[in-house]
């Protein structure tokens, strides 16, 4: 699952029924603001002062700002129309209740193409067909669904098969601490959202111990959760981290946010080492005063014999109001230079085909730039983000249980596949590029 850089993490709590009572707070709480959101803009709407193209996003803070001024108002400028732009942590829950309420933006921003395929099977989504040219974007990028349609294109793209460690750190200390639950940076906390740093965990040991094919077969709903591969990636995930293990190393772990985990990495005496994380963490204040470095995951798990492939994300765009103004956004956000705008000064990657990967900037920042466009390996997309949203959630859910109680493996597996046979559920039909 992708998260949301840029605004602020609450912890994960460590008892379970904690943990419910926070998630219903949470979701109630995120669900009364997007009502508000939602009738504000209706009474902008009756006033006659309804913006000329709405865009509901997940980055706030820095993101906000580098967002508005590299992408939104070059295309206020160059096309004379304003964006109201909104930003909010709790983007699902917002754009549900502006859907649900009738008042949806005419653009959106969202990391989970699961999401966007039960939007696409309500016929909330406009296709894109001829706004935006499949061919720019690879296809475990912009997936067609079963309607032969395209609905989404990425505006942002992220590397997830990596892990950070700091400047100075040897080959031989690198791979003796990756034998160490302690040397692991882990941060659970992530608001109501929090676990899916565990589901990024346990997606890319599948990914790199069986192979693309085997992960899209279970990313599709088609290998069970208590398939040997699926459940070896979880004990794998248990033995890397300590899962069950010292309390204090687990109750940490539950508590901190993923934006604080690798903060660590730069205290005297010198904490966890290494951290499993995607590319976007590197702009975290720890690592770049640890001149934060990578290595390629499948070079630290334990029986990772399949082919090297990358686990990737990214923030994907969408139509829901069809209206001029927002089918200039839409051709914008999908051309070169509102792609190039939005990777420039390392704030993220494109993976628009007309743009080469990034020349300038630090060494770290080119190879991933590279490794994202590399067509001798498989790229695929954060299967949790892939999957319907309510296995998205249990799965999240999951992880955090398993961390505390690694005996409960099978209670949980068994769940997560019962849930899964759920009927009604939209599952994508490819999730990589190529298996």
């Amino acid at each position: 699952m992708s998260a949301h850089p840029g605004g602020p993490a609450t912890a994960a709590p460590g008892p379970r029924h904690g943990r419910r009572r926070m998630v219903r707070t949470v979701t109630v709480v995120a669900s009364c603001l997007a009502v508000l959101a939602a009738a504000v803009v209706v009474g902008v709407r009756a006033l006659g002062r309804e913006p000329a193209v709405t865009l509901l996003a997940n980055w706030t803070g820095g993101d906000e700002r580098h967002f508005r001024e590299a992408v939104i108002e070059p295309f206020e400028r160059k096309y004379g129309v304003r964006v109201d732009y909104q930003g909010s942590n709790a983007e699902s829950q917002v754009l549900g209740a502006d859907v649900e309420a009738g008042t949806p933006p005419d653009v959106v921003v969202l990391t989970g193409p699961g999401e966007l395929a039960e939007y696409a099977r309500l016929k909330h989504l406009v296709p894109l067909d001829d706004l935006v040219r499949r061919e720019d974007f690879g296809p475990s990028w912009s997936t067609p669904l079963a309607d032969g349609h395209v609905y989404w294109f990425p505006l942002k793209a992220d590397v997830k098969s990596i892990v950070w460690y700091p400047a100075g750190l040897g080959e031989r200390e690198l791979r003796q601490a990756a034998r160490r639950p302690d040397a692991w940076c882990v941060g659970m906390g992530s608001g109501a959202t929090s676990g899916w740093p565990g589901t990024d965990w346990i997606e890319d040991i599948l990914l790199q111990r069986h192979g693309p094919a085997v992960y899209e077969r279970w990313a599709r709903g088609d290998l069970s959760w208590r398939s040997p591969q699926v459940r070896s990636a979880w004990t794998a995930w248990r033995d890397l981290v300590g899962a069950g293990g010292d309390p204090d190393l687990v109750r940490r772990a539950l508590k901190t946010p993923y934006q604080s985990a690798s903060d660590p990495v730069t205290a005297h005496p010198r904490g966890c080492t290494l951290e499993h994380q995607a590319s976007f963490i590197r702009d975290r204040p720890a690592w770049r005063q640890a001149d934060g470095r990578y290595i390629s995951s499948a070079e630290l798990i334990l029986g990772a014999s399949a082919p090297r492939a990358w686990e990737v994300s990214g923030d994907l765009v969408t139509l829901l109001h069809d209206t001029p103004q927002a089918r200039k956004l839409i051709r914008y956000l999908a051309s070169a230079d509102a792609q190039r705008a939005w990777a420039e000064g390392e704030s993220g990657f494109s993976v628009h085909a007309g743009l080469p990967p990034a020349a300038d900037g630090s060494g770290w920042h080119r190879s991933l730039a590279r490794a994202l466009r590399d067509e001798r390996t498989a790229h695929c997309f954060d299967a949790s983000d892939a999957m319907p949203p309510a296995v998205r959630d249990a799965f999240a859910e999951a992880a955090i249980e398993f961390l505390a109680h690694p005996g409960r493996l099978d209670r949980l597996l068994r769940s997560l596949d019962a849930l899964g046979r759920t009927r009604g559920l939209t599952w994508l039909p490819s999730v990589c590029d190529r298996t």
